[in-house]
């Protein structure tokens, strides 16, 4: 019997629990558990669900022992195909028997691949006990997972393998074409989406691990503001337990105008540099760098990415991880060179590096501060920092040269550097430690006490990054 309480005890904490929410004392963090959080990981691409071949208790054993706290999955009614994007192996694109979708199948063939169409009518109760399964299993990891509802439909051969589309379903609903779906053209369509989303809501509400996103880059293919903001009214009225909602804006950046009063959490893709920050940092709610990839599979390019986001006051951060495939949930896959991103065990220790790094202030009572450093940043490096003036000070300075394409990203100085920087504290007696982001070794401390002005401190040599924590004595 023990195991069998062990495992009722485990459930009833989960569910007597609030879910994660904007930290009341600084919203641009998270409350998870009664502790101040920041969101870290280096994660599959969503297919955990709706994959049926993917062994996610494997994959979540990796992220936790990696001290990774978040994943991403999709719902099932967008997938891909093995050569959408060049991704070899992706986990969103299961083979067709392997696919498990909210809706049952039927009796009566002719879906777009090969297996009998589906029922809207009709919940699939083994994809809903595997999806509460994956949350509860999160769960009991310390993991929580964004729940993106909706994807965009790139091109047409993705949205001609959803279940919404008419082709794949006995109810004749999704006469569409991909630009129309993610709207409020078609009121049949919307219904069912209705539907989907207070059914997602009701299966879910008891966890407290969970963030609902409305869809992922809704800035492609004819998704519109008005349905976005419809599916955020029928998700909050349909869910008693006020979970976090997020909304994707942009990839890059983008000054938010006019947020949605539900939204609490703004992700943007390939946020490098961190500019989307800055630009909405007045708004007080979490800023989220949800998606990154795409430029190569170095590892250090998705280690400055992650360091430099939270270091600029970002909340969240989630690399595109392809190291995690069907047959390799431990994340042990040799991700090849022709690969769009990156991702790799090695990575995934670095990013628990910085996890524990932010982990050693309180980070909720720091901001972003770009007046501390006078002078000494490097030709062609760049600096973050976070600050509890006059208490604690974190510094990262990074030698990632911006390229200027039509996608902003960096090109990696890798030579051995040194840097000495002048730091504008006040009076007082600190202590400053250089840090390893790439080892998590300290490389240097020192202990001196300040009269004013500028402090200057001399950087060990490093390559390609390194760390300062600074603290009143």
């Amino acid at each position: 019997m023990r195991p069998l309480l062990a495992f009722l005890l485990t459930t009833l904490a989960a569910t007597a629990a609030e879910p994660i929410r904007l930290h009341p004392g600084n919203p641009h963090y998270f409350l998870f558990r009664g502790k101040p959080t920041f969101l870290l990981t280096s994660a599959e691409h969503y297919g955990a669900v709706l994959n049926s071949a993917f062994d996610y208790n494997k994959y979540l054993d990796t992220l936790a022992k990696d001290r990774l706290n978040m994943t991403r999955i999709f719902t099932g009614v967008y997938r891909e195909v093995p050569s959408d994007f060049g991704i070899l192996r992706n986990t969103l694109a299961p083979a067709f028997p392997d696919f498990i979708a909210p809706w049952e199948r039927t009796s009566t063939p002719g879906a777009a691949d090969g297996l009998n169409k589906f029922d809207l009518t009709r919940w699939n109760p083994q994809y809903f006990a595997r999806l509460r399964d994956f949350i509860f299993q999160a769960g009991r990891r310390g993991i929580v997972v964004e729940v993106t509802l909706f994807c965009t439909y790139y091109r047409d051969h993705m949205w001609n393998l959803s279940p919404l589309n008419s082709k794949n379903n006995v109810n004749g609903i999704g006469n569409a074409t991909n630009t129309e779906v993610l709207t409020l053209k078609h009121p049949d369509l919307t219904s069912i989406q209705e539907s989907f989303v207070r059914k997602i809501a009701a299966e879910l509400q008891d966890f407290d691990n969970v963030i609902f996103e409305i869809c992922n880059e809704p800035y492609f293919a004819g998704v519109t503001l008005a349905w976005q903001e419809h599916i955020s009214k029928v998700l909050t009225e349909s869910d008693p337990a006020r979970h976090l909602i997020a909304q994707n804006i942009a990839n890059n950046h983008q000054l938010i105008t006019h947020p949605n009063p539900l939204v609490s959490l703004f992700n943007f893709h390939y946020a490098r540099p961190p500019i989307a920050v800055a630009e909405n940092y007045h708004l007080s709610r979490a800023i989220g760098l949800d998606e990154t990839g795409f430029d190569g599979t170095l590892d250090f390019i998705y280690r400055i990415q992650a360091w430099d986001f939270l270091l600029a006051g970002g909340a969240h951060y989630n690399n595109l991880d392809y190291s995690f495939t069907t047959g390799h949930e431990d994340g042990t896959f040799p991700v090849p060179g022709t690969q769009p991103g990156g991702g790799s065990p090695t990575l995934r220790k670095q990013l628990g590096i910085l996890h524990d790094f932010l982990s050693r202030f309180d980070f909720v009572r720091m901001k972003p501060d770009p007046t501390l450093i006078q002078s000494g940043v490097p030709e062609g490096a760049s600096a973050g920092v976070l600050s509890e003036p006059g208490r604690a000070y974190a510094v990262y300075l990074q030698h990632g040269r911006l390229m200027s394409d039509y996608r902003p990203r960096y090109l990696v100085r890798t030579g051995r550097q040194q840097a000495t920087l002048t730091l504008q504290l006040p009076p007082g007696s600190y202590t400053a430690t250089w840090w390893d982001p790439r080892s998590g070794r300290t490389e240097h401390s020192e202990s001196f006490s300040h009269t004013g002005s500028g402090k200057a401190l001399t950087s060990p040599a490093y390559t390609e990054d390194i760390a300062l924590e600074v603290r009143a004595r």
